[in-house]
């Protein structure tokens, strides 16, 4: 039957109906899945933390702290400077110092203040609150770290955004990796003045901020692009899709990887939005203490999202060349 245009109406392929009616509830579930559930089942599990003084001192914070299972790591030292260094170099969270005066509760909410929280609960209960000394603090300008877990998601988005634009705009080779590396900077650039410069939540050297903002982009849009490169418009909805729905939930970023639940902690620190924010956190906050690690993630995501994009490049190249007539003068006329 002809509409009224003249044309033949056409029926919908229902092959498609059904891809929207499965695939739009099973995204959502999968969105859910991962951004609920962390949040719904944080708790701290082997959370590094420090406890100083004579053995037979400190033998009842011990057991105080072996009631919570499962929930703390215990690290032993010799004294409260050895407890405070460690604290510094983020190889604990806090600690607990036995003193002739009592104990007393070592904390850096600049790591997570979420954590430095849970430490005075946990180490309050059942008992007179212990004096806390807040050794590395979270900056005045944002005492919660609301900003700089707000910053996560807006890095990730830009990163996924140069990372398309790049095959969607047909570049190949040399020019997606200068585009990509370009574009990266700016984006550090831009969010240190805003971060650091304006809003006053980083405190560290501000080069060194930007450098690490660039270098988070870098290995988001990298990554989206080289699959992209090798996989065509699938690999850019794939990168996206395990950046956003994996990447930025399971940062750690409002709390610290050790208060999500297995495996999503460990899986957030192998992805560059939470190696960034790791990162990001040791450099403003820690004078770059425990930085080797996530800036070796970063890197090897950069390194091996541009390898991707040279190789895809080299292959279309090749494809093209291989192809029927492809490069050879056409024939004269006549």
């Amino acid at each position: 039957m002809s509409t009224p245009s003249g044309t033949y109406a056409t029926r919908p392929d229902p092959r498609r109906l059904a891809a929207v009616v499965v695939l739009v509830p099973l995204l959502a579930a999968l969105a859910l899945w991962a951004f609920a559930w962390p949040a719904a089942r944080t708790a701290p599990r082997d959370l590094p933390l420090g406890v100083a003084g004579p053995a037979a001192a400190t033998a009842q914070a011990e057991q105080q702290l072996a009631r919570h299972r499962g929930a703390f790591e215990v690290h032993r030292y010799a004294d409260g400077a050895a407890a405070r260094e460690a604290v510094r170099d983020r190889a604990v969270y806090g600690a607990i110092v036995v003193t002739d005066r009592g104990p007393e509760l070592l904390t850096a909410s600049a790591a997570s203040p979420l954590v430095a929280q849970l430490l005075q609960q946990a180490v309050s209960a059942g008992g007179a609150a212990p004096r806390t000394v807040d050794v590395v603090p979270a900056p005045t300008s944002d005492p919660r770290g609301a900003a700089l877990t707000a910053s996560v998601l807006p890095l990730a988005l830009a990163g996924i955004a140069a990372g398309a634009a790049v095959p969607l705009l047909g570049l190949r080779g040399a020019r997606a990796v200068t585009s990509l590396v370009g574009a990266s900077a700016l984006v550090g650039v831009t969010a240190a003045a805003i971060t650091h410069s304006w809003l006053a939540v980083l405190t560290g050297d501000w080069w060194a901020e930007a450098a690490v903002l660039g270098l988070s982009t870098l290995a988001v849009s990298s990554a989206v692009a080289g699959l992209g490169a090798l996989l065509g418009r699938a690999g850019v909805g794939l990168a996206a899709a395990v950046l956003m729905l994996l990447g930025n939930p399971f940062s750690g970023a409002g709390s610290a990887p050790e208060m999500l639940p297995e495996p999503a902690g460990a899986i957030g620190q192998w992805l560059p939005p939470g190696a960034g924010t790791t990162l990001l956190r040791s450099v403003s906050y820690f004078d770059g203490a425990a930085a080797l690690e996530p800036a070796l993630t970063l890197t090897w995501w950069a390194a091996v999202g541009l390898g991707a994009v040279l190789l895809g490049s080299a292959l279309k190249s090749r494809a093209g060349q291989r192809k029927p007539g492809a490069g050879r003068e056409p024939a004269p006329a006549g």
